[in-house]
C-alpha cells in the first residue's frame, strides 16, 4: 500500500468522523501536489471547534436594550486633546515611552485592492498626491519619523493575509522596507477559517481546495501569538503597542499625546475615534454600557438612539471607530490565553463553490455562514479603556471605494492629504492656495509642530511642491 493511499485513508476516516467525506469526492482526479494541498487544509481544519460554531448561538444581542443603556466611554476630546496640564503630562509620557524603546506598531494589511481596481495587496497602492507613494511605503516611513524624532526604534509589525502575504514580502523587501532596518520589521500571516453551508457541509473552492477566508481583524491576536511577535515584544521590552489598518495614510502613528494618555488613565486599552457628522454615518459607534465599553456597529443601532441627543442639540453617541487602537502587551498576552477572549461572528455570505459534478456554481443569494473575529471585541474586558478624539482631517481618511463613489476614493483620499499638509504650512505662516498641491514626507517633518523649525524663511508656495 503506498504512502498516498495510508495518507487517504487517514484522511478519509477523519473526515467521515465529522460528516465531511464530500471534501474527497474528488480524490482520484488530482496529481500529487494537489492531493497534498488538499490533505494539508483538511489536517489544519479544527472540526471540533467548527461544529460548535455551527451549532452554537450566532453572537445576537438585543441592540435596542443595550443602546437603551449606552452611554458615552470616557473620552478626551479634540477641544481637550492639545491644551491643558494632562495633554502636556501626556505627551511627555508618551515621548518617553517612544524614547525609551517601549513602543511597537502593529499594521493591519491582509486587504486586497480588487474593490479599487488594483489587482495587489492594499498596502501596495500608489496614494502620495504627487509622490505615488505606496500606502505600506507612507505609513511606514511616519512610524521611522517618529523613532528618529525620539532617537529610537519603534519595531514593526505588519499582519497580512494568505492572497497577500508573498506579494507585500517580495514589494517590501525589494523596497528595502523603505528604510526599516530588517531585525525590526516583521511581516506575519493571519489565520483562515472555512465557511460552512446550511447542513454544516464545507465548501469547495476547487476539487483540490475547501474554501477558507481570512479570520477578520481579530485574527490578529492570535497570529501574534502562533507568529512569536508576542514573544519578540517582550524580548524587546515593549510595554505599549499601537495598532492601525494600513488603508488610512492619515494614521497618527504612535502620536506621542495618543500613547501617553493611554498611560496617564492606566487603560488597558485605548481607541481613537472620530466625532460623526451625522447620526447614521457608517461606523461602529464605540459607547459604555454598565462601565464596560464596546463598539455597537451603525447596521446594529437602532436608529431612535443613533439619534439621540444631548441638551445642547449634540450627539449623544457621538464616537465614531476608526480602527486605531493602543493596547498594554501585558493585556494583549493575557488575552492571547484566553480562547473566549475574541468569540467568533457568523455573517451569511454568497460564497462560490464546487458542486457534486465539479461545476463551479456563482450562487446569486447567500449560501453560506463565514466567521470572523473583531478586535474591538476585546474592550469589555479592558480595564480602564478610555477614547481619544482625533480630527478626521487630521488622522483618518480611509481609502476603500473606487469612482465614481463620492467619497473614500483615491482621488479623495490624495485630496485629504494635501488638505492636511497645506494646514501645516498655513500654521506656519507658508501661505499656499487652495488650488496649490502639496505633500510632506514624514522624514521631512512629521507633524506641524516638527515642520515649523524647517520652514525657515519660506513664506509662500506658488507651485505643487513636494516636501522631502
Amino acid at each position: 500500500m503506498s504512502a498516498t493511499t495510508i495518507d487517504r485513508q487517514e484522511i478519509a476516516d477523519q473526515l467521515t468522523a465529522h460528516n465531511q467525506s464530500h471534501v474527497l469526492q474528488f480524490w482520484d482526479e488530482l496529481d500529487s501536489k494537489q492531493q497534498q494541498h488538499l490533505a494539508a487544509q483538511i489536517q489544519a481544519v479544527n472540526f471540533e471547534q467548527l461544529a460548535s460554531l455551527q451549532t452554537g448561538a450566532s453572537i445576537e444581542q438585543s441592540w435596542e436594550d443595550l443602546a437603551a443603556r449606552a452611554e458615552l466611554p470616557p473620552a478626551i476630546t479634540a477641544e481637550q486633546f492639545g491644551q491643558g496640564d494632562e495633554f502636556a503630562k501626556a505627551v511627555e509620557a508618551g515621548s518617553n515611552a517612544i524614547k525609551n524603546g517601549e513602543v511597537a506598531a502593529i499594521l493591519v494589511a491582509g486587504g486586497q485592492g480588487s474593490r479599487l481596481g488594483f489587482p495587489h495587496p492594499k498596502g501596495m497602492l500608489p496614494i502620495g498626491p504627487l509622490s505615488d507613494r505606496s500606502l505600506y511605503q507612507i505609513i511606514l516611513e511616519k512610524s521611522l519619523a517618529r523613532a528618529r524624532q525620539f532617537d529610537s526604534t519603534i519595531p514593526f509589525y505588519v499582519m497580512t493575509s494568505p492572497p497577500t502575504h508573498d506579494e507585500s514580502q517580495t514589494f517590501l523587501k525589494e523596497n528595502n522596507y523603505f528604510g526599516y532596518g530588517e531585525n525590526d520589521i516583521q511581516l506575519f500571516c493571519q489565520g483562515v477559517m472555512p465557511a460552512i453551508d446550511g447542513d454544516g457541509k464545507l465548501l469547495l473552492a476547487d476539487k483540490h481546495q475547501i474554501f477558507v477566508s481570512p479570520d477578520g481583524h481579530g485574527g490578529t491576536l492570535a497570529a501574534l501569538e502562533h507568529n512569536g511577535c508576542l514573544a519578540d515584544m517582550q524580548k524587546r521590552g515593549i510595554k505599549y503597542v499601537f495598532y492601525g489598518q494600513v488603508d488610512n495614510p492619515l494614521i497618527q502613528i504612535c502620536e506621542p499625546a495618543l500613547i501617553g494618555y493611554h498611560i496617564l488613565r492606566q487603560s488597558e486599552m485605548t481607541s481613537q475615534v472620530v466625532r460623526k457628522n451625522e447620526p447614521l454615518q457608517k461606523v461602529g459607534n464605540v459607547v459604555s454600557i454598565d462601565g464596560k465599553v464596546q463598539i455597537i456597529e451603525y447596521s446594529d443601532l437602532p436608529e431612535e438612539h443613533a439619534r439621540k441627543t444631548n441638551d445642547d442639540g449634540s450627539l449623544k453617541l457621538w464616537a465614531g471607530s476608526i480602527a486605531v487602537h493602543v493596547f498594554d502587551l501585558a493585556f494583549l498576552e493575557r488575552s492571547a490565553k484566553d480562547a473566549s477572549s475574541l468569540p467568533f461572528h457568523k455573517a451569511h455570505k454568497k460564497v462560490p463553490f464546487v458542486d457534486a459534478d465539479g461545476n463551479r456554481v456563482e450562487p446569486d443569494a447567500p449560501n453560506a455562514t463565514k466567521f470572523e473575529k473583531f478586535i474591538f471585541d476585546l474592550l469589555p474586558s479592558a480595564k480602564n479603556a478610555i477614547v481619544c478624539e482625533v480630527d478626521a482631517a487630521k488622522g483618518f481618511c480611509a481609502v476603500k471605494n473606487a469612482p465614481p463613489a463620492p467619497s473614500e476614493t483615491p482621488d479623495h483620499v490624495k485630496a485629504a492629504i494635501c488638505d492636511l499638509h497645506r494646514g501645516w504650512l498655513q500654521d506656519c505662516g507658508v501661505a499656499v492656495a487652495d488650488n496649490i498641491q502639496v505633500e510632506i514626507n514624514p522624514l521631512f517633518a512629521v507633524d506641524a509642530e516638527q515642520l515649523r523649525a524647517k520652514t525657515g524663511d519660506l513664506k509662500q508656495i506658488t507651485e505643487d511642491t513636494y516636501l522631502i
